[in-house]
């Protein structure tokens, strides 16, 4: 070791991120991501993402689009129907008490009574949910027990505006206030705070002094998804998406009004010797000449044309946007022919892996509403009509009937042929039930088999044959292997 050797430091060896997303340097420097609660992050931005969500679904057909088609596919023209399957020794004497209570469930689903204002039928209190859940992020339905109507219980759709962000307080028992949400010391809602009046209400005056209604968390269903868990409102469905929707409208609007200008072919006369032209006025100061269609105009002495054309719309546009709704599509979480009611360049392949990955979105949310809708409206229903004497079955025996089965809708499938088929092979092997073929396609096994009895009763009254002859079945199997044959 020489002798100056011990007064130098030690070599430092700078070691690299394990991992390339934490890196800090030039590429990342504008890259601005903080670790803040989930309920920090909506207290700053939850009002502006629900109004310009709203706003979108007012203005943008995109994002109209995607509203229509989640309530469309999740809930349907019949909507989430009910079936009670509740049994034990005495089968049909069950079987007669579920449709009693069935049969009282459908009255009480009707318009004018499943609601406090009397406006929605219980198809309607569907789709409601679920497109204010999709469009605000959450919405607030109050579960009215003891209203004025034969059963004593309505539902009280109320807007997440009457939810106050700014009401955060904690309490002495350890619980506390959370945008507008009491909470105990477990993060379970105690209860909620909720405005008297809408903030942006213009036809009642709005008390600048806020005036809340506390009304206990047992009445209320809050309706939104949990991304994250200590999250305690709801994010618009939207929200990755809306700067792209914003942009591409802003985009389309400006390709459009280019487009129009670009029609027009307009045109400047230019004076070669400096003089001003002496030809109509417009009224203003200004300078025109109309051109007819199939004319010519002799122009003005001294006098050249400088025509204006901007080439609009250009080759690009239609790629481009179509590149753009991809990604709008993926943040929407359905497929961009869906979004964009485009099939020009889609194979049946193509179409029908699309088709499969929406309808397993839809099949998703249709659990969701069931479990934090259906379920939750049933059951307090139920009790309700017990206590009030609506339906005569004993308090005790309502563990035993609360128990609803919930048919959502179904599709038709892409191929009918290929599908039916596989289910026939299905069913043969035993790997598959006609329950599960029939929910496949939102339908009930009992409703079908009792269509399918009433049919054949009505074909023998008619003198009809319904048989399906040995040639038929021949002829579609031979036409199956065609199409096998010609996919591959």
């Amino acid at each position: 070791m020489k002798l100056f050797d011990f007064f130098r430091g030690k070599s430092v060896i700078k070691e690299k991120r394990k991992y390339a997303a934490a890196s800090i340097n030039r590429f990342t420097n504008d890259w601005i991501a903080g670790n803040l609660s989930a309920d920090t992050e909506l207290y700053r931005d939850l009002k502006t993402l629900r109004s310009r969500s709203r706003e979108l679904c007012i203005n943008n057909d995109y994002a109209r689009r995607f509203l229509k088609r989640t309530s469309t596919n999740v809930i349907g023209a019949n909507g989430i129907r009910l079936q009670l399957r509740a049994s034990s020794n005495s089968e049909n004497f069950l079987q007669d008490k579920n449709n009693y209570i069935l049969e009282q469930f459908n009255n009480w689903s009707k318009k004018g009574i499943c609601t406090v204002d009397g406006r929605l039928s219980w198809i309607d209190c569907q789709k409601l949910f679920l497109e204010s859940v999709a469009r605000d992020g959450e919405v607030i339905i109050r579960l009215v027990k003891g209203f004025d109507n034969e059963f004593g219980f309505a539902l009280q759709f109320i807007e997440a505006d009457h939810l106050d962000e700014e009401l955060n307080e904690p309490l002495p028992d350890g619980g506390y206030i959370r945008m507008g949400i009491e909470f105990n010391k477990w993060n379970r809602p105690v209860a909620y705070y909720l405005l008297s009046s809408h903030p942006g209400e213009i036809f009642k005056k709005y008390d600048k002094n806020k005036q809340y209604q506390r009304i206990t968390a047992n009445e209320i269903i809050h309706g939104y998804i949990l991304e994250r868990p200590s999250q305690s409102r709801g994010v618009p469905w939207m929200h990755s998406a809306m700067l792209r929707l914003r942009m591409l409208g802003a985009y389309e609007e400006a390709e459009l009004v280019a487009a129009r200008v670009g029609a027009s072919k307009m045109g400047f006369f230019v004076s070669q010797d400096g003089s001003g032209y002496l030809g109509q006025d417009d009224g203003f100061g200004g300078k025109i000449m109309e051109a007819d269609p199939g004319t010519f105009e002799q122009l003005p002495a001294g006098m050249d044309v400088r025509l204006f054309d901007p080439n609009h719309p250009t080759s690009s546009f239609a790629d481009f946007e179509k590149s753009i709704l991809r990604g709008i599509a993926s943040g929407l979480d359905i497929s961009y022919a869906t979004l964009a009611n485009d099939l020009e360049n889609v194979n049946f392949s193509s179409i029908r892996h699309g088709s499969l990955e929406d309808r397993d979105t839809w099949r998703m949310l249709q659990n969701w509403v069931i479990e934090h809708f259906c379920n939750s409206v049933f059951e307090n229903w139920l009790l309700m009509a017990i206590t009030t004497g609506r339906i005569k079955i004993p308090l005790s025996e309502f563990d035993q009937y609360n128990k609803p089965i919930w048919r959502a809708r179904g599709w038709a499938w892409v191929d009918p042929l290929k599908e039916s088929h596989a289910n026939q092979i299905a069913i043969a092997e035993k790997t598959k039930t006609r329950s599960q073929i029939a929910a496949d396609q939102g339908m009930d096994i009992d409703e079908l088999f009792q269509q399918i009895v009433f049919e054949q009763q009505l074909a023998k009254k008619y003198g009809l044959d319904l048989t399906l002859t040995t040639t038929n079945k021949e002829n579609e199997q031979q036409t199956i292997s065609t199409e096998e044959s010609n996919d591959d």
